[in-house]
Parts: structure tokens; sequence; C-alpha cells
């Protein structure tokens, strides 16, 4: 990645996470119940876009747009995009076990790894 495609990202990032913050504003309330449909709509929606950019311009992959859309805006939108993004590469690779295991470890770790954090910081 040449400077073009490092700013590229920059911008994208700093763009996909306003949106991010922007959905969870239209909900306006911070409940837990609001949050997970906020963080549920962003991750569906960065995925979506995520899976356009990469199957409709994969012949122009690594092009200043690719970096902005995909690694930028998608990124900071909702990192949940790339997650399923590879998820997807291991089971069409053939590599089901794998998948399987990113999905459970991925998950898991992080989910425990916040409940350790929150008994051990409060």
């Amino acid at each position: 990645m040449n400077w073009i495609g490092a700013i590229a990202v920059f911008i994208g990032g700093g763009l996909g996470s306003l949106l991010r913050y922007g959905i969870s504003a239209i909900f306006q309330n911070y409940d837990v119940q609001t949050m997970v449909w906020s963080t549920l709509a962003s991750n569906v929606l960065a995925s979506a876009l995520l899976g356009w950019v990469v199957f409709k311009l994969a012949p122009q992959s690594y092009s200043p747009l690719y970096f902005f859309l995909a690694i930028g805006f998608c990124g900071g939108f909702s990192t949940f995009s790339t997650f399923s993004l590879e998820t997807v590469h291991l089971i069409k690779g053939g590599q089901i076990g794998l998948a399987i295991f990113n999905v459970v470890a991925s998950v898991s770790i992080c989910i425990v790894l916040l409940m350790f954090l929150s008994k051990l910081l409060k």
C-alpha cells in the first residue's frame, strides 16, 4: 500500500466511524437493548457493503477506492464485516473446521475477556 492508499484508509475509516456513531444516535436511547439493534444494523450494513466491494470490485482490488471502502470505511464502520468476510473465505476454501474455530474463538474469547475485565476493573 502506498501513501494514497493510506490516506484513503484514513479518510474512509473516519467516515465509517462517523456513520457508526450516527446509527447509534438514531436510536437515541443508549440502553443495552437499543445498543444491540444499532450494532446489529451497523454490522449487517458494513458486511453487505464489504461483500459488494470485494466481490464487485475484486478485479480492481487494491485501488484507492478499494482501500477507502473495504479497509477504511467498512473497518471504521464495523470490524465484524471483515471477520465475516474472512470466515466466508475460509468456508469457500474448504477450511470449514478453521471457519468454525474462527467464529467460536473470536466470539467466546472476546466475550470472556470483557467479562473478566468488567470484574477486574470494577
